[in-house]
């Protein structure tokens, strides 16, 4: 049995944008679509939608949501099968649950609150932080499809350890299916102790920190199939800034994320923190168990 591309709407406008794009990725993928929305409350309290079934915000009910979802998806991608489901209980939990047995779940940045319109959604922190699948989160000026994309890459960032393989094989995958390059960046830096003032050893260290970063890429690629383009580069710089910067002419980031047995609190990490708040490019958090 296929496991569904599943996606959490709100009925937010960031929500509908995410079920188009998520339309695209399941037809990309052949897979079935699944749309979820998850809340306490029946009632949508919000105007966009409201103007859209023609009803006061206060009579739009979850099963409108949801249903005005699913027609977004069958007008887009009628060769989609979609399912939906109405859930009433904090979507943080029931998101996190449907990640069980999703092959990957897509959420909007924002949500319906003033805060969240500041911010990264609470929701989409939260899930990405706890999930048992691959997460994408859709920041930035996405365009509302997954394909074609307007730059034409998938860039994924590598880390320290080799705990970053999930991350690399779902980046790889990504760029296979839409027949793009896959960009692999490595950041690094030389700390300040050892730079050294002698004219003939100036930038040793440096060079020696590079070509350890350019080493690891190799590490981290070595099982991409052959049929994808991979493009390497090793950047100086802190790593959070280094995808960001990358993020800007990106189709989609790819990070990593460790699962510790036993550790209940946000499993993200700063970088994958970092890019989910601050990318202009739809982010993929990929869990990997430690």
């Amino acid at each position: 049995m296929e496991l569904p591309l599943v996606v959490g709407v709100d009925g937010s406008e960031p929500s509908l944008r995410a079920v188009d794009w998520a339309a695209d990725e399941a037809a990309l993928r052949g897979l079935p679509l699944r749309l979820v929305y998850a809340s306490l409350w029946e009632r949508y309290e919000g105007t966009s939608l409201a103007d859209d079934l023609g009803k006061p915000s206060d009579q739009v009910m979850a099963e409108d949501i949801v249903e005005t979802a699913a027609r977004r998806v069958r007008t887009r991608r009628p060769d989609v099968k979609v399912t939906v489901d109405v859930l009433p209980e904090e979507p943080e939990y029931a998101l996190v649950r449907e990640s069980r047995t999703a092959a990957a779940m897509v959420l909007g940045s924002r949500g319906r609150s003033s805060l969240a319109e500041a911010l990264l959604g609470s929701v989409s922190v939260t899930v990405a932080g706890h999930a048992h699948c691959p997460v994408i989160v859709l920041r930035g000026g996405h365009d509302n499809r997954a394909v074609p994309g307007r730059h034409g890459r998938i860039v994924v960032g590598v880390g320290e350890e080799p705990a970053d393989a999930a991350a690399m094989r779902f980046a790889a995958e990504e760029a296979r299916r839409r027949g793009v390059p896959l960009e692999a960046v490595r950041a690094w830096r030389c700390p300040a102790h050892e730079t050294t003032d002698h004219p003939l050893l100036a930038g040793e260290p440096a060079r020696l920190h590079e070509e350890r970063a350019a080493e690891m890429l190799e590490v981290a690629l070595r099982d991409v199939p052959a049929d994808v383009e991979v493009h390497r580069r090793t950047v100086e710089g802190h790593p959070r800034q280094v995808l960001l910067g990358a993020s800007a002419d990106a189709d989609l980031l790819v990070v990593g994320a460790r699962r510790r047995e036993g550790h209940y609190g946000l499993q993200l990490g700063r970088v994958a923190h970092a890019v989910l708040h601050h990318a202009v490019c739809p982010v993929a958090v990929v869990p990997q168990r430690a």
